[in-house]
């Protein structure tokens, strides 16, 4: 099949590069020229683990081409992806404008035999008013398709070759069918629904598992104030499956490009509809207070912060990824500087995205154990690799003060108790000082 691909964001260039691996030829357009250079050379503008490899073997195999040209990309194209951005807007909805505009330049090249694929997150009624919109331009009937995303940053591949489900929400078999028969080759479960339903499953799933991070860290809270263990709560309360292991791990709160926005979109659509959804709103107020939990755990272990050194490991929103978008370290660098601390930062791949979010308001470290050196407290904001198997011993010995603080609990027990002298203050759990 051939597919042409509108944006090559995360969504975007996840989908046209596993689309060219199962077979498809695929055209990825972009109107970010410097983008495209890049990704002509074989360069992914986004750190995804294994994209790039993907990306260039599929190039080479003469499956897979970028361009900012959009009459090539949809020349003998028979479906077209739409996966341009849709961030949040000021009232909390969802910012339509990429996706308006993508219509509109969509409209005078489509035929009646093209199918128009929305895998970008809309709200509930986008598709039918893109279709609309593309019908009064083009003047005949379109086959829409509503095929919402489910990738994790620092996934994308994986999540998409080995997806746990993909929804196809139409309203015409035919084109149904044929997105059917496009992800075929992936040999996953697929589920037939209307537009709405398909638009819908996409705000539910994420505002679901936004909801119960929000659960979780305020069971934390509460575990450490009646002396329970998080994790041992989380392990019981997972092998129930009912409820399942999965974003059962307490930490400082739930950040990244589909949550956060997520979550609000779904509370305004409510809104819009005359739903007040309580339970939404408290998911949000939670994860708001979770994201500045240890600079209240600093403030109240030091009393005051101004002039101390605090040494940040991590600044991406999580692991395996450079995103900074709603990343819990951005309040926590900017209420500590508030408070008088001296911020040094390290983070393995994200520091030139937070540098253009934070500033110079904080230091930035090229290694942990430059971050850490005369440091009178250590904040693990971003559960890496790196930090997780860091020497907690000499750790502590490079520092001024052995003070951690540990926002994603990734630290064992073991690791703290070897260590002559250390205070240690996890999330839900209690501390060890030693």
């Amino acid at each position: 099949m051939k597919i042409a691909v509108l944006g090559t964001g995360y969504v975007g260039l996840s989908t046209g590069v596993c689309l060219s691996q199962i077979g498809h030829h695929v055209t990825c357009m972009d109107i970010n020229e410097q983008k495209i250079n890049q990704l002509r050379k074989g360069i992914s503008p986004i750190y995804e683990p294994g994209l790039e490899d993907l990306l260039t073997s599929n190039m080479v195999a003469g499956r897979l081409h970028f361009t900012t040209s959009l009459n090539e990309a949809l020349a003998d194209a028979e479906t077209i992806v739409v996966a341009v951005g849709t961030p949040q807007g000021d009232n909390g909805a969802a910012d339509l404008s990429f996706l308006v505009q993508a219509t509109k330049d969509i409209s005078s090249h489509i035929t009646p035999e093209n199918i128009i694929v929305i895998k970008s997150t809309v709200p509930v009624g986008t598709n039918d008013f893109v279709k609309k919109m593309m019908e009064d331009r083009c003047g005949f009937k379109v086959k829409m398709v509503s095929n919402p995303e489910f990738l994790r940053q620092g996934s994308a591949i994986e999540d998409t070759l080995k997806a746990d489900r993909i929804i196809i929400g139409s309203e015409s078999a035919e084109a149904a069918g044929k997105i059917q028969e496009m992800y075929r080759p992936l040999n996953v479960p697929m589920l037939l629904t209307s537009t709405r339903s398909a638009e819908m499953i996409k705000y539910a799933s994420n505002a679901f598992l936004a909801t119960k991070i929000s659960y979780i860290n305020e069971i934390a809270n509460l575990c450490e104030a009646v002396g329970a263990d998080v994790q041992d709560v989380a392990r019981g309360m997972g092998k129930d499956k009912r409820i399942g292991e999965a974003f059962l791990n307490a930490g400082i709160g739930y950040g990244g490009s589909c949550f956060p926005k997520d979550v609000k979109a779904l509370l305004h659509t409510a809104g819009l509809n005359g739903i007040e959804f309580p339970l939404l709103k408290e998911t949000i107020a939670i994860n708001e207070y979770q994201r500045e939990l240890l600079v209240t755990k600093a403030l109240k272990r030091f009393g005051g912060l101004k002039g101390k050194k605090i040494a940040m490991l991590g600044l991406a929103f999580k692991p395996e990824t450079d995103d900074m978008r709603e990343g819990p370290s951005i309040p926590i660098a900017v209420e500590l500087t508030k408070l008088g601390a001296e911020v040094v930062a390290y983070d393995p791949v994200a520091t030139e995205n937070a540098r253009k979010i934070i500033g110079d308001t904080i230091k930035y470290a090229g290694s942990i154990h430059e971050a850490i050196a005369e440091a009178n407290a250590v904040f693990i904001v971003t559960e890496w690799n790196e930090v997780k198997c860091i020497d907690v011993a000499e750790m502590v010995w490079n520092m001024k003060e052995p003070i951690i603080f540990d926002g994603r609990n990734c630290l064992s027990e073991e690791k703290i108790r070897v260590c002559s002298s250390v205070e240690y203050y996890p999330v839900g759990k209690p501390p060890i000082i030693i």
